[in-house]
């Protein structure tokens, strides 16, 4: 139940728009919520696991989204950059 946030936020190849951050979240609220209802369909435990898979999904989102944010994007940023020169040149 907890692949609708892992699916929404590995999509990400650089910094997510806000638009793009709430479309996860409806995603990954609405997948979650569908997989939760259909695992129980018909008990008395049914709400109890679509609210459970809901709070899944939203926890794993958004532990992925925070290190792709503060981790992933920041290296791939240092990367793309072009190195710095010092002012001065070795050996001259």
């Amino acid at each position: 139940m907890f692949a609708p946030g892992l699916i929404a936020a590995v999509l990400y190849r650089r910094r997510p728009t806000r638009l793009q951050i709430a479309l996860g979240i409806a995603f990954t609220v609405a997948v979650s919520a569908l997989l939760g209802y259909i695992q129980d369909f018909g008990t008395a435990r049914v709400w109890e696991n679509v609210a459970l898979a809901i709070l899944g999904g939203m926890i794993l989102y958004s532990a992925i989204l925070a290190y792709l944010w503060y981790v992933h994007f920041p290296k791939q940023e240092r990367l793309a950059a072009p190195p710095q020169r010092s002012g001065s040149t070795p050996g001259h």
